[in-house]
Protein backbone atom coordinates (compact mmCIF):
# COMPACT_ATOMS: atom_id res chain seq x y z
CA UNK A 1 0.00 0.00 0.00
CA UNK A 2 2.67 2.72 0.82
CA UNK A 3 4.56 3.74 -1.58
CA UNK A 4 8.45 4.53 -1.41
CA UNK A 5 9.93 7.97 -0.39
CA UNK A 6 13.17 8.49 -2.04
CA UNK A 7 16.01 8.19 0.31
CA UNK A 8 17.41 11.40 -0.35
CA UNK A 9 14.36 12.85 1.31
CA UNK A 10 14.12 10.78 4.52
CA UNK A 11 14.57 12.09 7.61
CA UNK A 12 14.22 9.76 9.89
CA UNK A 13 11.49 8.42 12.60
CA UNK A 14 10.14 5.61 14.94
CA UNK A 15 8.72 2.23 14.43
CA UNK A 16 5.29 3.05 13.93
CA UNK A 17 6.04 6.88 12.34
CA UNK A 18 8.62 8.01 9.30
CA UNK A 19 9.57 11.98 8.69
CA UNK A 20 10.73 13.15 5.11
CA UNK A 21 10.56 16.11 3.98
CA UNK A 22 7.82 16.88 0.87
CA UNK A 23 9.48 15.91 -2.25
CA UNK A 24 7.59 18.44 -4.44
CA UNK A 25 8.13 20.85 -1.67
CA UNK A 26 10.73 24.35 -2.62
CA UNK A 27 10.20 25.39 0.99
CA UNK A 28 12.50 24.19 3.21
CA UNK A 29 11.14 21.93 6.13
CA UNK A 30 8.41 21.29 4.80
CA UNK A 31 7.49 17.74 6.41
CA UNK A 32 5.72 14.58 5.88
CA UNK A 33 4.87 12.52 8.91
CA UNK A 34 3.88 8.86 8.13
CA UNK A 35 2.49 5.81 9.78
CA UNK A 36 4.66 3.15 8.93
CA UNK A 37 1.17 0.87 9.21
CA UNK A 38 -0.74 0.42 6.38
CA UNK A 39 -4.00 2.04 6.95
CA UNK A 40 -5.61 5.59 6.35
CA UNK A 41 -7.31 5.52 9.10
CA UNK A 42 -6.45 6.52 13.13
CA UNK A 43 -8.55 4.46 14.73
CA UNK A 44 -6.55 1.07 12.87
CA UNK A 45 -3.57 2.45 14.80
CA UNK A 46 -2.27 0.85 18.29
CA UNK A 47 -2.05 2.73 20.98
CA UNK A 48 2.01 2.62 21.13
CA UNK A 49 1.60 4.45 17.63
CA UNK A 50 -0.92 6.71 18.75
CA UNK A 51 1.00 7.92 21.97
CA UNK A 52 4.35 7.93 19.27
CA UNK A 53 2.34 10.48 17.09
CA UNK A 54 2.29 13.19 19.81
CA UNK A 55 5.89 13.03 20.92
CA UNK A 56 7.03 12.84 16.73
CA UNK A 57 4.44 15.67 16.85
CA UNK A 58 6.42 17.50 19.44
CA UNK A 59 9.96 16.90 18.49
CA UNK A 60 9.42 18.04 14.41
CA UNK A 61 7.54 21.38 15.66
CA UNK A 62 10.05 21.87 17.89
CA UNK A 63 13.31 21.66 15.12
CA UNK A 64 11.04 23.78 12.50
CA UNK A 65 11.00 26.02 15.34
CA UNK A 66 14.17 26.51 17.62
CA UNK A 67 16.45 25.22 14.63
CA UNK A 68 15.13 26.69 11.29
CA UNK A 69 13.35 29.35 13.08
CA UNK A 70 9.56 28.97 11.76
CA UNK A 71 7.84 31.33 13.49
CA UNK A 72 4.44 29.17 13.43
CA UNK A 73 4.23 25.72 12.45
CA UNK A 74 1.11 24.03 10.94
CA UNK A 75 0.74 20.35 11.40
CA UNK A 76 -2.70 18.80 9.67
CA UNK A 77 -4.02 15.88 7.93
CA UNK A 78 -5.06 16.69 4.37
CA UNK A 79 -5.46 14.41 1.53
CA UNK A 80 -6.58 10.72 0.94
CA UNK A 81 -4.84 9.41 -2.33
CA UNK A 82 -4.53 5.59 -2.56
CA UNK A 83 -1.39 3.97 -1.68
CA UNK A 84 -0.55 6.06 0.72
CA UNK A 85 -0.83 5.71 5.22
CA UNK A 86 -2.12 8.02 7.36
CA UNK A 87 0.05 10.91 7.32
CA UNK A 88 0.59 14.54 8.32
CA UNK A 89 2.05 17.56 6.80
CA UNK A 90 4.31 20.18 9.00
CA UNK A 91 4.18 23.14 7.34
CA UNK A 92 6.51 25.97 8.44
CA UNK A 93 6.32 29.12 8.30
CA UNK A 94 8.67 31.74 8.50
CA UNK A 95 8.74 35.18 8.24
CA UNK A 96 9.75 35.64 5.02
CA UNK A 97 7.68 33.68 3.40
CA UNK A 98 4.47 35.92 5.29
CA UNK A 99 6.37 38.28 3.58
CA UNK A 100 5.50 37.21 0.47
CA UNK A 101 1.74 36.31 0.87
CA UNK A 102 1.53 39.83 1.64
CA UNK A 103 3.35 40.79 -0.90
CA UNK A 104 1.12 39.04 -3.27
CA UNK A 105 -1.70 41.27 -4.36
CA UNK A 106 -3.09 37.63 -5.93
CA UNK A 107 -3.90 36.43 -2.46
CA UNK A 108 -5.91 39.61 -1.24
CA UNK A 109 -9.01 38.27 -3.06
CA UNK A 110 -9.10 36.04 0.31
CA UNK A 111 -10.23 39.07 2.00
CA UNK A 112 -13.12 38.96 0.42
CA UNK A 113 -14.91 35.71 1.75
CA UNK A 114 -14.58 36.92 5.20
CA UNK A 115 -18.15 38.46 6.26
CA UNK A 116 -16.34 40.58 8.74
CA UNK A 117 -12.93 41.30 10.51
CA UNK A 118 -10.98 37.99 11.22
CA UNK A 119 -9.35 37.20 14.76
CA UNK A 120 -5.79 37.98 13.05
CA UNK A 121 -4.91 39.38 9.34
CA UNK A 122 -4.63 36.03 7.87
CA UNK A 123 -4.99 32.53 9.43
CA UNK A 124 -3.60 28.90 8.85
CA UNK A 125 -6.11 27.88 5.70
CA UNK A 126 -4.98 30.98 3.87
CA UNK A 127 -1.36 30.49 4.45
CA UNK A 128 -1.03 26.90 3.76
CA UNK A 129 -2.84 27.47 1.12
CA UNK A 130 0.08 30.19 -0.48
CA UNK A 131 2.53 27.86 0.70
CA UNK A 132 0.81 25.05 -1.25
CA UNK A 133 0.68 26.85 -5.18
CA UNK A 134 3.75 28.75 -4.41
CA UNK A 135 6.16 26.16 -3.16
CA UNK A 136 4.41 22.84 -4.19
CA UNK A 137 2.94 23.68 -7.50
CA UNK A 138 5.04 26.36 -9.31
CA UNK A 139 7.24 25.35 -11.63
CA UNK A 140 9.46 28.45 -10.80
CA UNK A 141 8.44 28.81 -6.88
CA UNK A 142 9.28 32.09 -5.50
CA UNK A 143 13.26 32.59 -3.88
CA UNK A 144 13.96 31.49 -0.51
CA UNK A 145 15.34 32.69 2.07
CA UNK A 146 18.00 30.70 4.25
CA UNK A 147 19.39 26.70 3.61
CA UNK A 148 17.90 25.23 0.23
CA UNK A 149 16.08 21.77 0.59
CA UNK A 150 18.99 19.84 0.46
CA UNK A 151 20.81 21.42 3.16
CA UNK A 152 17.55 21.33 5.17
CA UNK A 153 17.39 17.90 5.37
CA UNK A 154 20.77 17.32 6.23
CA UNK A 155 20.41 19.61 9.22
CA UNK A 156 17.18 17.94 10.32
CA UNK A 157 18.55 14.41 10.15
CA UNK A 158 21.38 15.76 12.83
CA UNK A 159 18.71 17.53 14.91
CA UNK A 160 15.49 15.00 15.04
CA UNK A 161 16.09 12.41 17.22
CA UNK A 162 13.87 9.74 17.96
Amino acid sequence: MTSAIPSDYLIGGTSDWSVNHRINSALPGYLMISSTADTNSLSDLSADALSAMGMVFAKVQRALSDVLGAERVYIGRYGHSPGYPIHFHAIPIYGWVEELFWSDARYRVLERFADGPGETPTDGAELTLFVWREFCERKDPPPIKGPPVAETISILRRTLQF
